[in-house]
């Protein structure tokens, strides 16, 4: 059986989603579906960008030896241009509604609040 440490990347993989769906789902009361549109989008962008994050960690943690460090330092630098990239063009050419994109982008921050919250109160 795996520590409550190994499980938490898996847990907050699933929790995205889980925060992803109800963010979506309150936002749908408002009729704004533009808003509901960038929480969708904002929360696309967090969820893939935690998801190569965490395959990038992975590869790194099973090879540290040679250009493994070398190899994670340029997949983030790659990882940050295309998710600059993405932003650039869901707010200058789609033009998604801001407020939304910053709620879904703020997916991870919901989730680690969450956490913390979880491991002060055990």
């Amino acid at each position: 059986m795996m520590a409550k440490t190994e499980q938490l990347p898996e847990q907050m993989a699933r929790r995205n989603w889980a925060i992803l769906a109800t963010l979506l789902i309150v936002s749908l009361p408002f009729g704004n579906l533009a808003l509901s549109a960038g929480i969708l989008a904002g929360g696309l962008v967090a969820i893939g960008g935690f998801l190569w994050m965490q395959r990038s960690l992975g590869r790194l943690l099973e090879q540290p030896t040679g250009g493994a460090r070398f190899r994670y330092q340029f997949g983030y630098a790659i990882r940050l241009a295309v998710l600059a990239i993405i932003l650039v063009v869901l707010i200058a050419v789609i033009k998604i509604h801001t407020l939304g994109l910053i709620i879904g982008l703020s997916i991870m921050v919901i989730n680690l609040f969450w956490i913390t919250i979880q491991y002060a109160f055990k």
